[in-house]
């Protein structure tokens, strides 16, 4: 039994900074959650799809301790370009030049886990049949970029609302969602009136992520905690891993402590490129230094 099986693609990342330095690496909801989750002491299994001549996710989690790879074979991988216009990384335009084939069913592995973390990258990735068996299994963990995120045809991604939202969203356990797409979900740029919303419909626990803060929705109540990263370096991948260290502490701690670990987390991550590679006595020192 795993705590936590994340089901997302690896993508072959081109980030070109607002300074003009480019970079290319492996990154995609999976490998930021990935490695955060079982840095953290969790037992991790991922199911990352891909072409693996393209990418190999044997590499790609070679130095983190994610415990098992149940990769799924795709013609093709998922290929971003990430052009950063300011130097806190908050104003940028993504591209996604392919997509992997979508995700079925009968990808999922035979082992069990108590969360299915489903972290698609574009709308099309996770379908509502993954959706129903994931919620079959375990606890569903989704993030919404994953039906909100949508590719036009010149390759350029924009944030459309979920039609079928109120159908899907009461098989949801954790809901996660920046701001952004919380008002595309919701129509307001409030964000704690759009968390209640979205657990009206049916989420069981909202978590959004802010430049600022995360915010965690129960639905009876708001949660907060504030990032206080010292730099914005590592700003790439902040949302996959706020989600990723809250699903993992949420298995043992309340709400409100699980959130802070989470936002600490993401604080420490930021302040350097690539995956959270540290330990949990690195977090719970930043907790003591910057949250106490």
């Amino acid at each position: 039994m795993y705590d936590i099986m994340i089901i997302g693609q690896i993508t072959r990342d081109h980030n070109i900074d607002w300074d003009g330095r480019e970079e290319f690496r492996a990154g995609g909801a999976v490998t930021f959650s990935g490695h955060a989750a079982a840095a953290l002491g969790h037992r991790v299994a991922v199911v990352p799809k891909g072409n693996p001549a393209l990418v190999d996710p044997f590499e790609v989690f070679r130095e983190s301790k994610v415990e098992k790879i149940f990769p799924v074979a795709s013609a093709s991988c998922t290929e971003m370009e990430n052009t950063y216009f300011t130097a806190d990384r908050e104003r940028r335009r993504c591209l996604c030049t392919r997509m992997i084939e979508p995700y079925r069913p009968e990808d999922i592995p035979e082992e069990k886990a108590r969360i299915y973390h489903l972290a698609g990258l574009v709308a099309g990735d996770i379908g509502p049949d993954m959706i129903k068996a994931c919620a079959a299994l375990g606890d569903a963990a989704l993030d919404v970029q994953a039906v909100l995120r949508c590719r036009n045809e010149d390759g350029s991604l924009e944030l459309r609302d979920w039609p079928e939202k109120k159908e899907y969203l009461p098989l949801i356990r954790y809901l996660k969602t920046d701001a952004a797409e919380a008002e595309v979900l919701t129509g307001t740029d409030d964000r704690e009136k759009a968390a209640f919303m979205l657990c009206e419909w049916g989420a069981k626990e909202v978590l959004i992520t802010h430049n600022t803060e995360a915010i965690v929705c129960d639905g009876e109540r708001i949660y907060r905690a504030p990032l206080k990263a010292r730099n914005l370096s590592g700003r790439t991948g902040r949302g996959d891993t706020t989600f990723a260290g809250y699903l993992g502490e949420r298995l043992h701690r309340s709400i409100p402590e699980a959130l802070e670990f989470a936002a600490a987390l993401v604080s420490l991550k930021m302040e350097t490129p690539g995956p959270f590679t540290g330990t949990r006595e690195d977090v719970e020192n930043y907790i003591r230094e910057f949250y106490r």
